[in-house]
């Protein structure tokens, strides 16, 4: 029967009518539309314990305590540990052996009046997975996408449904869980950016996967992990802070990307409107970069953001193969300044108009997104040989050309682009969008990131010359990129 497609309201009913299952619904933000699901699909009263609705932050700070943001992680924690608490020394005396308790909750910011807000929100279950079991949490946070506030109110009390339907019947299949969170509603309606399945039996179920899965899945486009490579939500990660961040394959991680990033950082710093004490440093990976025609090896991925957390950065995974649409990204979460680190090969690579042949503006509309505002790349320089090698390898052709100076590096002033580019290119240039990064350790400039991955599968002597020492550690000790 799971394997059937199912309508949100049969989901709701067959929650109902299973007298094992027994909780609680409070709901701040969107109404009470995922408690109403369930009374409107019947038999809710062998389900619903109770609904709550702390919509006054006076009254919410009473019953669940005080937070500094009210949608917010914290504020769902806080009410789902209140609500199972009550459930859990209410009715286990008097039912606790036959019933499997939970408390779904959700604090969310729906469309205001004027339509100016961010429209976004975290939602969650606590619940056994049999009776006077522990307790164990599945936690999303999404953002709403309709721009009419009764469609938003309509999805999220879908969404509801579905996460707590999935928490009881697809928890062990966690790419059923994913793929049936929007039944009914469709990714043109919700993001789902973040999830994460806690408690004892959750333990082999490793959170950084099934937030990959996120992206396969359509749910979203971006997914973030802090520096101990736990599960974070972009927005809140990078609120109020200026970033900086390197897009690369990190297979593995070399001393050129530490380079790379720490030299950029410094210049970055520099900048008058940058403080260092608010700004978040970090890697990021393309969904591309990961694997062939969608197929993700996840002990490959997994790898990737161990060896970037073992020399202390975040990780960004998206599915923004072009930089303009990362820009963006990047562009609705900080207000402060951001820094794209860039080799001059791919550089030059943005400069490829085929690119933008998607957007009606091509390439003049891209540069429009991506070199906006608060926006600057680092570019870091390159060897004449090395250069010619990677165009080579990416087929650029006639598209940009360059002749090293005198130290024998090609830089933002030495790369020739397009000839119908070049005014465009000099734009840029002119207008303090690039920055070529200074005092570059050249002893790993002629390194092939692919030369050196075969070298760690093959543990080649000398594999471990062009990584950084935690890299080499991890990699040995994990036993990673094995031939």
């Amino acid at each position: 029967m799971d394997d059937e497609p199912q309508s949100v309201e049969r989901k709701a009913l067959r929650i109902n009518l299973d007298p094992a299952k027994y909780g609680t619904f409070a709901e701040i933000g969107a109404g009470q539309e995922v408690g109403r699901n369930f009374f409107q699909a019947g038999g809710a009263a062998g389900t619903v314990a109770k609904t709550i609705s702390a919509y006054d932050m006076k009254f919410s700070d009473s019953i669940y305590g005080e937070a500094g943001r009210y949608v917010s992680r914290q504020r769902l924690v806080q009410m789902l540990e209140h609500e199972f608490y009550l459930l859990d020394q209410r009715l286990t005396p008097d039912r606790g052996n036959e019933s499997t308790f939970f408390a779904f909750a959700n604090t969310v910011t729906a469309l205001n009046y004027n339509k100016t807000n961010e429209c976004h929100g975290w939602m969650g279950i606590r619940l056994q997975l049999e009776p006077l079991g522990k307790p164990h949490d599945i936690i999303l946070h999404v953002r709403m996408l309709d721009r009419d506030n009764r469609l938003q109110q309509d999805a999220i009390g879908r969404l509801g449904v579905n996460i707590v339907y999935g928490a009881f019947h697809l928890r062990d299949e966690p790419g059923k869980f994913i793929s049936g969170l929007l039944d009914e509603i469709g990714t043109d309606r919700i993001e789902v950016d973040m999830i994460e399945f806690n408690g004892p039996d959750f333990q082999k179920r490793d959170n950084r996967i099934l937030c990959l899965e996120l992206i396969r899945n359509g749910l979203t486009h971006a997914v973030m992990f802090d520096e101990s490579g736990h599960v974070v939500q972009a927005a809140e990660k990078l609120y109020k802070h200026s970033c900086l961040i390197e897009r690369g394959s990190f297979r593995p991680l070399t001393k050129v990307n530490i380079d790379m990033l720490e030299k950029a950082k410094a210049q970055f710093i520099n900048r008058e409107e940058v403080d260092e004490t608010r700004l978040k440093v970090f890697m990021e990976l393309t969904l591309g970069s990961l694997g062939d025609d969608g197929d993700v090896d996840h002990d490959d991925f997994i790898a990737r953001i161990e060896v970037i957390n073992a020399c202390g950065y975040g990780v960004l995974v998206t599915n923004y193969f072009e930089y303009y649409r990362l820009s963006s990204y990047l562009r609705n979460l900080v207000k402060e300044p951001i820094g794209l680190v860039l080799g001059l090969n791919n550089l030059a690579d943005i400069f490829k108009e085929e690119y933008y042949s998607s957007l009606d503006g091509g390439i003049l509309e891209a540069f429009g997104i991506l070199f906006k505002e608060n926006l600057r790349i680092y570019a870091y320089p390159i060897e004449q040989e090395t250069f010619d090698a990677y165009s080579q390898q990416m087929g650029r052709g006639d598209n940009v050309e360059a002749v090293a100076n005198e130290d024998g590096l090609i830089t933002i002033d030495n790369l020739v682009v397009a000839e119908n580019l070049r005014n465009l290119y000099k734009y840029v240039r002119e207008n303090g969008f690039l920055e070529t990064i200074e005092h570059c350790d050249r002893d790993n400039m002629k390194l092939f990131s692919r030369d050196v991955f075969q070298k760690v599968c093959s543990r080649e002597t000398g594999w471990q010359e062009p990584l950084p020492q935690p890299v080499c550690e991890m990699i040995e000790s994990k036993g990673l990129w094995t031939c």
